[in-house]
């Protein structure tokens, strides 16, 4: 018998047995220990034992008569076994935040799953249902309140500060919570412009207040595709740019970017590739972050705030 199976027999009876039992009693119950040399089966038993207690299983001796002629051995389910676990939402969305950190692996997050059910609340399960990545934000402290509107199918009404424009008031239909680039956002309809939209929490001006039913999202709604991907960042628009790229960048520049796609090679070499753009500012700062090595084609709107950006620079020199 392999020292596993026997100790896990060991474990099994002691959990079970309703009084102490002697090491006769066992002996008497596992084959493992009846061998002919008693001297040899009972060193085992105390080797197992100590196997046993190291590993931090509670095996308690207790008198077995009156007059402690002989003691017995028992595993108290009490101080085996796990008590029953509760968390606050508060409690819980910082376990989800921490599973979600950087390096975290997905039994992190299989865990968490299974530690939200019978939590006294359930909004914060819809944070753990997007796919995120944690770390630190501003609009952290918002989440909660977010998350109860998406769970609560309410519509939220909060003052919002966009990249460019001046800030307002924002009416939410909230579908999904998402994190991208060392951001939260929440992607839902925008009631005033009656299309999906994207909010980055850190914006917010306000708390959020709930402002009666909200809508639901449609088929196949994906909230990170209503984030596009990319090293700039991320943005509201789904907007789609065209950038050449020298030789010298472009087998490198786009590599790792599944939406990035190749247009064409000119016969200079140069690459020209059509990638989601989100935030102009952001974007315009990737794409001058290549230097003479790119030249952003398209949409003409994203290429004069770059060349307004570059005479800017050389108005400064």
């Amino acid at each position: 018998m392999h020292p596993l199976e026997r100790l896990l027999n060991l474990v099994a009876l002691l959990l079970e047995a309703g009084r102490p039992l002697t090491f006769g009693e066992i002996r008497a119950k596992l084959p493992a220990y009846q061998q002919g040399d008693l001297p040899a089966a009972k060193r085992m038993f105390e080797r197992d034992k100590d196997v046993l207690r190291e590993n931090g299983i509670p095996v308690e001796l207790y008198p077995t008569d009156p007059w402690e002629v002989e003691d017995g051995y028992l595993i108290p389910k009490d101080r085996y076994y796990l008590p029953e676990i509760s968390f606050t939402p508060e409690e819980i969305s910082a376990l989800v935040v921490a599973a979600h950190t950087p390096g975290a692996d997905g039994e992190a997050e299989q865990a968490v799953r299974k530690l939200q059910v019978g939590a006294e609340s359930a909004p914060l399960a819809a944070l753990s249902r997007s796919p995120i990545t944690a770390g630190i934000d501003p609009g952290g402290p918002r989440l909660a309140a977010v998350a109860e509107a998406i769970e609560g199918r309410r519509a939220v009404r909060f003052s919002y500060r966009p990249a460019r424009g001046e800030p307002g008031e924002r009416h939410v239909d909230p579908w999904a919570i998402v994190w991208r680039s060392g951001h939260w956002y929440v992607a839902g309809l925008d009631r005033d412009r009656g299309e999906p939209r994207s909010f980055r929490l850190s914006r917010f001006l306000s708390d959020v207040s709930q402002e009666g039913e909200a809508s639901s999202p449609p088929p196949g709604f994906d909230a990170k595709a209503q984030l596009r991907l990319g090293p700039w960042g991320t943005g509201q628009g789904l907007r789609r740019a065209r950038v050449a790229f020298s030789p010298d960048v472009s087998w490198w520049a786009t590599r790792g970017l599944p939406e990035a796609e190749v247009k064409r090679t000119r016969r200079d070499g140069w690459v020209e590739v059509a990638l989601p753009a989100g935030d102009s500012t952001a974007f315009v700062s990737w794409v001058l972050s290549f230097g003479p090595d790119a030249e952003l084609l398209s949409p003409r709107a994203l290429r004069e705030d770059l060349v307004a950006r570059l005479e800017a620079a050389r108005a400064a020199l």
